[in-house]
């Protein structure tokens, strides 16, 4: 496993405009078949990376484990970086009332909607930044009430040595199958751990192809029953769940991508600079090789870029092979 901190990116994606290629996006990829070996790979994806928000559904699987329990919308909403429209947070809400607690006692940094629609409706409202409309609000919600389900602290669900997050540090590293190694802090104030995207697509594959029932199957089956719950409207991840069936996604900040099929063949992927347009072209071309059908995908690759309203070139992930 590298431990080099300039991984050895390779291209995942162009865009052209006319004739030249314009940009290309540097990254790292793998794609696993429902055996657990490796499909396809581009980069370094041994080389330790933060998942960021795609670590949500294995944090979900830990709140479950310690006997939380939600309904299905609100699990997915509990797993998701949602858009922060009304119906995410009044989710996030009905999370904190029905565990007997407030909006005050959320820790998470305070923001503006995500989703740009979500956002524009807010600050013609006259709304300013809030915990509850920031993205993570449903997961803050959630552990919270785990927290309540077990008799932990409330007011330090964020510290390292809390028994909430010393769980979550626990059931991450088993469903990846890797010790963890370096610790920071994610944009929302939880932890966030170094892992690889090697061990992130393994987890993925873990969620779909558990036993029906078991915490692990019913964070995958919450997501992808309310796909809406996950992103929100206008949101790649959210469509692409909705276009593919079986299909589990979830994104993170810095360019992250993990998904996995209902076979349990897994991709992950990370664009090198952290920027979010080529994250789901560069996925394509490793969903096309695990076998998903073009015409599923098709408005999620070569997207359209304009040169005086009118289509001059395209973004594209890589086919395997050039």
């Amino acid at each position: 496993m590298s431990t080099n901190p300039f991984p050895a990116h390779a291209p995942l994606a162009v865009q052209t405009r006319g004739d030249l290629v314009e940009s290309v996006h540097f990254g790292s990829l793998i794609a696993l078949k429902n055996d657990g070996g490796s499909l396809l790979s581009r980069g370094e994806p041994g080389a330790r990376m933060y998942p960021r928000s795609a670590l949500k559904p294995l944090i979900a699987v830990a709140m479950l484990r310690a006997g939380l329990e939600l309904s299905t919308e609100q699990l997915a909403l509990a797993a998701a970086s949602h858009s922060g429209a009304e119906k995410h947070q009044e989710t996030a809400a009905a999370i904190l009332a029905n565990a007997g607690l407030v909006v005050q006692d959320l820790r998470n940094s305070t923001d503006i909607p995500y989703g740009p629609a979500e956002r524009e409706h807010w600050l013609r409202a006259g709304n300013g930044p809030t915990q509850l409309a920031q993205n993570c609000s449903g997961k803050h919600a959630a552990l919270l009430a785990t927290c309540v389900k077990n008799g932990w602290p409330l007011e330090t669900y964020l510290h390292p040595e809390h028994p909430l997050t010393v769980l979550i540090r626990e059931v991450v590293a088993e469903l990846t199958g890797e010790t963890i190694t370096a610790i920071s802090t994610d944009g929302c104030g939880t932890e966030v751990f170094g892992l690889t995207l090697t061990g992130m697509a393994r987890a993925f594959a873990r969620l779909v192809t558990a036993a029906p029932g078991t915490p692990e199957r019913q964070v995958a089956d919450a997501m992808r029953s309310h796909p809406e719950m996950v992103a929100g409207r206008g949101r790649d991840v959210t469509a692409l769940m909705e276009a593919v069936p079986g299909l589990l996604a979830k994104d993170g900040f810095e360019g992250i991508q993990v998904i996995a099929l209902a076979d349990g063949s897994a991709l992950a992927l990370k664009i090198s600079d952290g920027g979010d347009r080529a994250r789901m072209p560069a996925a394509v071309p490793a969903l096309l090789a695990l076998g998903v059908e073009p015409n599923l995908l098709a408005p999620f690759n070569e997207l359209p870029v304009y040169g005086g309203g009118h289509p001059v070139g395209d973004l594209r992930g890589l086919p395997f092979g050039s």
